[in-house]
């Protein structure tokens, strides 16, 4: 018997990793076969296993009997009816826990064979797929429409900002970047990555929740709390994935819940949306009269969202924030107000267009980025504390991702603190727009009216938008990306243009030039043409747009002769 039990274990991975109590235990649990004949728990199983099964018949036939006790064919044979002297074995068995005996083991056998039948090839199409012809054919959709993108190698020398050199070594002035207020080379930012990559080295070392949560990025979370008045925030790796995570989340867990969003809002936005699989309605862009009737559609107790911006990037609109967060509170609704492109640039330390006006209190979810403004990377939400532990508990997209490295932590930190004190950035960058946008609409380039920092040049066509920034990168030296669909509709592309405090007036007398040169050369449609077709993304339909940041804020009236006037 000693000899047989030995090679039995040998030979079955199930017998050699099964506790004997749980095999003496599944000897003596009563069951019924199928057709109602009484059994044990473990004869049942072993009539399950292929190869028992198999045995159990052929000895069935020859003596009648219902068990078998040779082990020759399938590790069952020697513990259907239960073993009494199986040898103690030096470590515990892991395989099956004692106390859940009464739960039938798989056989290895079976188990084995069923996977393989499970995943079996099925057999029918005409003829293997394709993958690569597929991969060609949706780029070839992307060329046939002019949306293919196209990425020029441009490599920015912080030493000489705004310039940059291209692949071939050529240095060009960058028109285009969203490091608005050229903080990526600020010497108090560099300088504090540098000596945290020192200290903690490249990486973060994991997610948050493992061996990634360093006093950097706590710091940096009481920062953005701080900055937006909030009681809380949260770091992401990117506002993209901030967006997607929170508005997924948050929707998703909400029973019932409606999701109101702009019909211009970011793609981050569009893509949480649905990933929540919550509900949406979408409202035309900054029209609050068609969102308020979308809202009376739903009953006044069901938990909604309201998302939008504070600054459209692409048009350079501003969302219509006081008058969302009255409908928000007459609704019953909460607001989710995204400042990517608006921290750093707006209110008196730099909390964006919400500060700035004076409704950030009243705004539920603030989001915004590391990486336009603050010159680094990265992204966070601020709001309540429980609503940010919420996502911080919940988030995919917060829990599985490696942490920001320290380095880039530190840089943030440093360039948000700076910003809060510091107004020359965003004053000049505020200058700067101001006096492009004036020389352009003095000679007729049809730049999109709109309040903010961003300025749009209406080109109308992808193809020749494509065209004029070559143009511009290989002739004139000039970087300015276009912007095709879907980024913005069809008919409306345009060069997006977004001066910084680095470009000084020699370097906008060369941009201005450059497109006055082009656009009389091509004959491309300036301001005054677009008027006489009815207009188009808001050039030439006559709307003058004040800017959002007044005179006196950029120290161009002085206060006393201002209160004097009034």
């Amino acid at each position: 018997m000693e000899a047989l039990l030995s090679n039995v274990s040998r030979a079955c991975p199930f017998l050699a990793r099964t506790p004997v109590p749980a095999l003496r235990k599944l000897s003596t649990v009563p069951v019924r076969t199928t057709s109602g004949k009484p059994t044990t728990a473990l004869f049942a199983t072993a009539q399950q296993c292929p190869v028992m099964s198999k045995a159990i018949a052929v000895q069935s036939k020859k003596n009648g009997a219902r068990s078998m006790h040779s082990s020759s064919v399938c590790p069952y044979a020697a513990v259907v009816d239960g073993i009494s002297a199986v040898p103690p074995r030096a470590q515990p068995p892991t395989f099956l826990n004692p106390q859940s005996a009464s739960a039938a083991p798989r056989c290895p056998v079976q188990h084995k064979q069923a996977r393989t039948e499970k995943h079996a090839p099925v057999q029918g199409a005409t003829k293997p797929f394709d993958y690569e012809s597929f991969y060609q054919h949706e780029l070839d959709k992307k060329h046939k429409d002019k949306s293919y993108r196209y990425f020029n190698n441009i490599n920015r020398l912080a030493q000489l900002f705004p310039t940059a050199h291209t692949g071939t070594g050529e240095h060009v002035t960058v028109w285009c970047s969203n490091d608005y207020l050229g903080m990526s080379k600020h010497p108090v930012v560099v300088d504090s990555m540098k000596a945290t990559l020192d200290k903690y080295g490249a990486g973060a070392g994991g997610t948050r929740n493992i061996a990634g949560n360093a006093q950097l990025h706590l710091s940096l979370e009481q920062e953005l709390a701080s900055l937006h008045r909030k009681p809380a925030a949260l770091v992401f790796s990117s506002c993209f994935v901030a967006n997607d995570a929170t508005l997924s989340t948050l929707a998703g867990k909400m029973p019932g819940c409606v999701i109101f969003s702009d019909s211009s809002n970011h793609a981050s936005m569009i893509q949480g949306i649905r990933h929540s699989g919550a509900q949406k309605k979408i409202f035309r862009h900054n029209d609050v009269a068609h969102l308020e009737s979308l809202l009376q559609q739903v009953d006044i107790n069901a938990p909604k969202i309201i998302a939008f911006e504070s600054v459209y990037s692409m048009c350079g609109s501003i969302g219509p924030i006081k008058e969302i967060i009255a409908l928000a509170k007459k609704y019953n609704a909460i607001t989710f107000l995204d400042e990517v492109h608006a921290v750093g640039m707006y209110g008196a330390t730099g909390g964006g267009v919400a500060e700035y006006i004076d409704a950030m209190d009243d705004i539920d979810i603030i989001t915004g980025t590391l990486g336009k403004a603050y010159g680094v990377v990265g992204g966070y939400i601020a709001g309540s504390s429980p609503l940010v532990d919420m996502i911080r508990s919940y988030a995919p997209g917060f829990i599985f991702t490696t942490s920001l490295p320290p380095a880039i932590v530190s840089g943030a930190l440093t360039s948000i603190r700076y910003l809060k004190e510091s107004q020359k950035e965003r004053i000049g960058q505020q200058l700067n727009t101001r006096a492009l946008k004036s020389r352009l609409g003095e000679i007729g380039i049809p730049v999109v009216p709109n309040p903010s920092h961003i300025v749009p040049v209406l080109v109308g066509d992808a193809e020749t938008a494509k065209s004029v920034s070559d143009e511009l990168l290989y002739k004139y030296k000039i970087y300015v990306q276009s912007i095709n669909y879907p980024t913005v509709s069809v008919g409306e592309e345009r060069l997006r243009i977004t001066p910084t405090p680095g470009h000084h007036p020699e370097l906008m007398d060369v941009l201005v030039d450059a497109l006055d040169t082009i656009w009389h050369e091509r004959g491309l449609k300036m301001e005054k043409d677009w008027e006489a077709v009815g207009g188009r993304a808001g050039v030439g339909n006559g709307c003058k747009v004040e800017q959002l940041v007044v005179d006196q804020d950029l120290g161009l009236v002085e206060p006393q002769r201002l209160a004097a006037v009034a």
